[in-house]
């Protein structure tokens, strides 16, 4: 029905999360009556992300560098580290403007359904992060209050039980089964306010 060119770019928009096979018509038909600078930049965009965006190489957040921002800010506190299970939920978390340590991103959470084991998670590099670090250092795991998050946290705990951390789970007021990126920043700050020891 398309051209092959037209069709690829359907394709390849359906292949985003929550875009089906009609929006990623949307989408295409968009672009093609548009003018062309839109087209264009998203291409741009697109080339400097493939070509220039790697993980910062402590937190694991995205950045286009060896540190990321927050990793390099010497007004963070470097042994205070939030562990979150996804980028956007450092992003809500930063939001809250409660928070003054730095991250480690695992990027996802245990899941045996979804067949994803602990060495599919940025896990071993938190370990290795905490040994190079020295002084009283806590840990407070951000992951999501679901089934997932709180096995991905009790995981993570047992892991770093030797090492005499402190070691902290944010607070309940976030509900059960809800992800952190769809929070308030209310919410969030009080989360990270009222966490509590992790034992």
């Amino acid at each position: 029905m398309f051209p092959p060119s037209i069709q690829k770019l359907i394709d390849s928009f359906a292949k985003l999360p929550g875009v089906g096979k009609k929006t990623a018509q949307h989408y295409a038909y968009f672009l093609l009556r548009s003018h062309r600078t839109i087209a264009r930049d998203l291409s741009d965009a697109l080339r400097s992300i493939e070509q220039g965006i790697t993980l910062c190489r402590q937190c694991q957040m995205l950045c286009d560098g060896a540190l990321c921002g927050t990793c390099m800010n010497p007004k963070r506190d470097q042994r205070t580290i939030c562990v979150v299970e996804q980028i956007f939920d450092l992003e809500a978390i930063e939001k809250s403007k409660e928070y003054t340590g730095v991250y480690h991103v695992l990027h996802g959470r245990i899941s045996p359904l979804d067949k994803i084991a602990p060495e599919d998670l940025k896990i071993k590099e938190l370990i290795d992060r905490v040994k190079k670090l020295s002084g009283e250092i806590e840990i407070i795991l951000a992951t999501n209050p679901s089934n997932e998050g709180e096995a991905t946290a009790i995981y993570i705990q047992k892991l770093l039980a030797p090492f005499n951390l402190k070691i902290t789970r944010i607070a309940t007021g976030i509900p059960v089964g809800a992800d952190l990126e769809y929070a308030d920043e209310v919410t969030l700050g009080r989360a990270i306010k009222g966490r509590q020891k992790y034992d």
